[in-house]
């Protein structure tokens, strides 16, 4: 008769022997990305690009899937309940760090269900204004909106976007009264804009940027720490003179928690490396994009914040959760 000693041993390296799970050999098979929305957005776009990109390094297969649906969480909750080998990687926007707060029954947990492996790239939202709006800088549309309370309108993608709530964080910061006005996408938004139904918008910039490019809407700022190559004339908002305004829209790489260290870091180490390559970095200011390529730890205190940031702004700004 065996020791439990031995049982135990026996068992272990049974386990170690049917482990799928191998750095050295990874990736074996195909590798899934998701992607929590529909195809042709910018996240899909992203996603895409860094598979094509990683499919020609690895010599395997890299191919999204898109899953779209409750903005985000369908395809989000999918990610998290995936095998953690390497396997599955979710390729996600801002919703990761807005939806925890946003929606009353949340199905993930940023913090506990995934492994951040880096933020290939994030573009900043802009402020934008119709030409019957006077103010010319951020601080004369403050004073005017401050001298004329409620007789404005601020156009924005949608709820829970981040352009929404950058300006509810804008109108909290300033005690603005000036109603918020969703629409359901940033065309629509731009659209109300330069006919001036809603003169006032706040946009991610990859759909703006035309649009003050063309003359057809003047931009005031835009929410990055440093300017957009896109609109290197534009101030951002604490060169305007009105800090702690940074918003933006990511593009964040995860995986599920639990996977091993070592195909974390491949993954990280190889997508760095793509997002270097002179082609990606054009077709990301094309679209917009600045490169970011973070480490994971960079990143997760990066989440982090942005989950708490969001959370006081959704809950100040008196939000309605989605059930």
């Amino acid at each position: 008769m065996r020791s439990p000693f031995a049982l135990v041993l026996s068992a272990v390296a049974l386990l170690a022997a049917a482990s799928p799970v191998s750095a050295a050999d990874f990736p074996e098979r195909p590798v899934k990305l998701i992607v929590p929305f529909a195809p042709a957005g910018p996240t899909d776009v992203m996603a895409r690009l860094i598979a094509q990109k990683l499919s020609d390094r690895f010599k395997q297969q890299f191919y999204v899937e898109n899953h779209a649906g409750a903005g985000g969480n369908i395809g989000m909750a999918m990610a998290a309940k995936a095998a953690p080998d390497g396997y599955t990687i979710l390729v996600a926007s801002s919703s990761f760090v807005v939806n925890p707060s946003l929606y009353a029954h949340n199905p993930y947990d940023p913090y506990k269900d995934f492994a951040p492996v880096t933020r290939a790239a994030a573009t900043p939202n802009v402020l934008v204004v119709h030409d019957s709006i006077p103010a010319r800088s951020v601080k004369e549309l403050i004073a005017l909106l401050s001298k004329e309370p409620g007789k404005y309108t601020i156009a924005n993608p949608g709820i829970g976007t981040t352009p929404q709530l950058a300006a509810e964080l804008f109108k909290l910061s300033f005690k603005l009264d000036a109603a918020s006005v969703p629409f359901q996408g940033a065309g629509p938004a731009m659209q109300s804009a330069i006919a001036g139904h809603t003169p006032i918008a706040f946009s991610a910039l990859p759909p703006a940027a035309p649009m003050v490019q063309a003359g057809k809407l003047r931009a005031l700022a835009v929410t990055s720490a440093k300017r957009s190559a896109a609109l290197p004339n534009v101030p951002t908002m604490t060169e305007a003179g009105v800090p702690g305004q940074e918003s933006e829209t990511m593009q964040g790489i995860f995986v599920p928690a639990g996977t091993p260290p070592a195909i974390v870091k491949q993954l990280h180490d190889a997508i760095v490396e793509v997002m270097a390559l002179p082609d990606v970095q054009a077709k990301c200011a094309q679209l917009g994009f600045d490169v970011v390529a973070d480490t994971p730890e960079e990143f997760s205190a990066y989440i982090r914040k942005e989950v708490e940031k969001w959370a006081r702004v959704i809950r100040d700004a008196k939000i309605q959760q989605i059930q």
